[in-house]
């Protein structure tokens, strides 16, 4: 590895690897990443192409409007949220005094960004940039080249404080409920002049600026030069900033600190080593692998924290803090994904949901934990899920009685209105009593405090969701041998069953009196987004919304060959409005396949379903079809909203060819590997191998399969099978096998 840096740092940042040095270089898993995969959207947000370490607290995104736009807003320092704007800008300059402002827009050209570089040439400005990150500090090199022009830099705190003194930066940023981003930045060359930008120049008398867009700026003479800076960021103080710089940072050579990071992003991403042909599936892959990495980040600095819990400083104990993950994405495949390559960090991750609990006045399990608290987005309490998978995985750092009571005030003191953290109201004591959220019929007012008028209820949405929260909750009650609450919030687990509608098949609203809501649009009811039923996509999608007891949904539906026939049906539904009409009512619900929606998390799991219905075939036929359509190595290569590791774990998982349906159940479900062989180090001298034989584009569907070297004739397996390490060969063919894989179903809620 040391050969591969090496020869990195010399011939720095080569579209290809292939002939540094003077030798071949076999390609590493980080030289297949490309960040820019999925930068233009086809809707609403892209991918950034975000550079920082695996789950380092530093993170900058280049800061432009969009990615065809062709503006850069000055260059980042840090962002503090996932795809939140930079706290603090630095604007390089060469020009008349007049052109001073607190963020400069540039032109630009010949961007180059790995995960761990970011290279830009400011082309207006004459001005190369070069930039490397550690974990709370970073470097830039910036090399000004026009003649006879004054050489500037400016430096900008959007909403605080900023202070110059010689060659060194100080600034503070609020971000929101009494939390504060701190900067410490300094030159490695001494400026001429340093000050507050007064009446279009710069005041030496003044060194610090406060308020909106606050920003200082450096004089450093009128001839071409290489200016080098480098600067660290902290949640805790200046001072602490600082240290963060002393401790990462010896020097200010950007090709050296690349270098390093190219290192650590080789061994993260190498915990899944993958074999087969084609470098594009590769780098499908390992892009979606490197997004998975970026949430939730580490903000420990020197054995301390800062916490937006309860607004004080704390010292870590030796375990790391971790923050910045919404839950409602992440719980389906990033932290079950997690569970597997990095066991540790998930138990520290889970800890530190906990200590956040401890922290809050209420007690409740965080939804949307950040840097500034918990915004409690979307709705329900998945967290939940997240402590029963990683506990029925064999996880065991983290005190599970304390998360007990966490979840369990989280979904029964805090009210399941979306978006809200406000304490239970009526809708939670109907819910409580009447198994069901009750809907509006069209046109009725809102009467309940606390819904949002553009979120709205959400009613199925929370009853279905809430319905697989119990059940994880019955899950961890029975763990810790409270034999009656696990009894109860069991039989809470199937209150989904009191919105199905039997004559058509759907989850349908009810109001408060029982009845459904009619007449009614399984495509369109439910206004913008369909949030007065269900929530981003429409009733095709929610249809399937019972991760934790598909066997029952199977039941439901009328048996095997009903369900299979109801899920063929929605892959070919008409989306039965112009895409124009369709999208301006469900703009989260694109990547369409008839009413499927790749592009949006409640959906991820409903390929695997025909695994449940006795056709696994096709499973592994449709996946297939989904990963080439949506997911390229292109700037339009993923569908919709990928939530930082919400989306891009349901790839890896895929590409590898399993996936965990329901996060909870320690069982995964077989699809069609894209590699001939995909290999997990599990941690302790453990791995597990997927070998597909004969694996291609054509050969997707499985013949038959051994397990451990044992045949295997069922279309999962557990956790247990594998903790230890182990094998699975599929033999793959490009015809089905209708009988392979259907000598028993997947595990659900109703068989265990």
């Amino acid at each position: 590895m040391n050969i591969v840096r090496n020869c990195l740092v010399s011939a720095l940042f080569l579209l290809s690897f292939g002939t540094v040095c003077g030798e071949n270089v076999e390609k590493q898993p980080v030289d297949f990443v490309n960040p820019y995969m999925g930068n233009i959207s086809h809707l609403l947000v892209p991918t950034f192409p975000t550079v920082h370490l695996p789950h380092g607290m530093l993170r900058v995104i280049p800061e432009r409007g969009d990615y065809t736009g062709g503006l850069l807003h000055g260059l980042p320092l840090i962002v503090t949220s996932h795809r939140g704007r930079s706290a603090f800008n630095l604007s390089p300059y060469q020009g008349r005094s007049e052109g001073i402002a607190p963020v400069l827009s540039y032109s630009y050209d010949q961007e180059k960004l790995k995960p761990y570089y970011y290279e830009v040439y400011l082309d207006d400005q004459e001005t190369e940039v070069r930039y490397a990150p550690s974990h709370q500090s970073a470097i830039y090199r910036i090399k000004y080249t026009q003649s006879n022009m004054p050489v500037y830099l400016i430096l900008n705190s959007h909403d605080g404080e900023m202070k110059v003194e010689g060659n060194k930066v100080r600034g503070v940023q609020n971000l929101g409920n009494n939390t504060r981003v701190y900067l410490y930045l300094e030159i490695e060359q001494m400026p001429l002049q340093a000050g507050r930008w007064k009446e279009n120049a710069i005041d030496g008398s003044s060194k610090v600026a406060q308020g909106r867009d606050a920003y200082v700026v450096l004089y450093y003479g009128d001839r071409p030069q290489t200016l080098n800076l480098r600067y660290g960021i902290s949640f805790i103080s200046e001072e602490q900033a600082e240290k963060n710089v002393r401790r990462e940072l010896d020097d200010y050579n950007v090709e050296a600190l690349a270098g390093k990071g190219y290192d650590l992003w080789n061994e993260a991403l190498s915990k899944i080593k993958v074999e087969g042909k084609s470098e594009t599936d590769k780098t499908v892959f390992y892009t979606s692998l490197y997004r998975c990495f970026e949430r939730p980040v580490c903000i420990s600095e020197d054995g301390r924290y800062f916490s937006a819990y309860d607004g004080q400083v704390h010292e870590d104990g030796g375990k790391p803090f971790y923050t910045d993950d919404w839950l409602w994405d992440t719980y389906r495949a990033a932290h079950p994904l997690r569970v597997l390559i990095d066991p540790e960090r998930e138990t520290d991750i889970i800890r530190s949901f906990l200590t956040m609990t401890d922290q809050s006045k209420e007690g409740w399990m965080p939804t949307f934990p950040g840097v500034t608290g918990d915004s409690r987005g979307m709705n329900c309490n998945h967290g939940v899920a997240t402590v029963i998978d990683a506990y029925r995985k064999g996880l065991r750092g983290f005190d599970l009685e304390k998360a007990y009571l966490a979840c369990k005030k989280g979904i029964e003191e805090k009210t399941l209105i979306p978006w809200s953290g406000a304490p239970a109201g009526w809708l939670d004591e109907f819910y409580k009593k009447n198994g069901y959220i009750p809907a509006l019929s069209p046109g009725e007012k809102e009467t309940v405090p606390n819904v949002g008028p553009f979120e709205k209820r959400q009613p199925i949405a929370v009853t279905l969701g809430t319905s697989y929260d119990q059940w994880c909750l019955s899950r961890i009650a029975e763990a810790l041998g409270k034999a009656e609450e696990a009894a109860y919030y069991l039989k809470c687990s199937y209150n989904y069953r009191n919105v199905f509608n039997a004559e058509t098949g759907f989850f349908h609203p009810k109001d408060k009196d029982g009845k459904f809501i009619e007449p009614f649009d399984y495509r369109f009811s439910g206004g913008m987004g369909a949030r007065d039923y269900y929530d981003e996509n429409n009733a095709w999608i929610y249809r399937w919304d019972v991760q934790h007891n598909i066997a029952d949904l199977v039941n439901l539906m009328g048996g095997k060959e009903a369900f299979v026939k109801n899920l063929d049906q929605m892959f070919v539904e008409p989306l039965g409005k112009s895409k124009y009409e369709f999208y301006a009512q469900l703009p989260d619900h694109t990547g369409n396949v008839g009413q499927f929606s790749m592009a949006n998390e409640p959906s991820l799991h409903i390929p695997y379903l025909y695994n449940y219905a006795g056709q696994p075939w096709k499973t592994q036929k449709r996946i297939r079809a989904l990963l080439k359509q949506w997911f390229r190595n292109d700037l339009m290569g993923v569908p919709g909203d990928e939530d930082g590791g919400g989306m891009s774990a349901f790839v890896a998982f895929s590409m590898m060819g399993f996936y965990p349906v329901t996060p909870g159940m320690p069982a995964y479900i077989i699809g069609s590997p894209a590699f001939e062989r995909a290999t997990l180090d599990l941690g302790g001298g453990k791995y597990f191998e997927i070998e597909a034989v004969n694996c291609s584009d054509e050969n997707k569907y499985i013949q038959s399969a051994t397990l451990n070297g044992r045949n295997w004739d069922k279309s999962w397996f557990s956790h247990d099978d594998i903790k230890a390490g182990g094998k699975l060969v599929l033999l793959m063919g490009n015809r089905p096998n209708r009988n392979w894989g259907i000598a028993s179903p997947p595990p659900s809620a109703a068989q265990e």
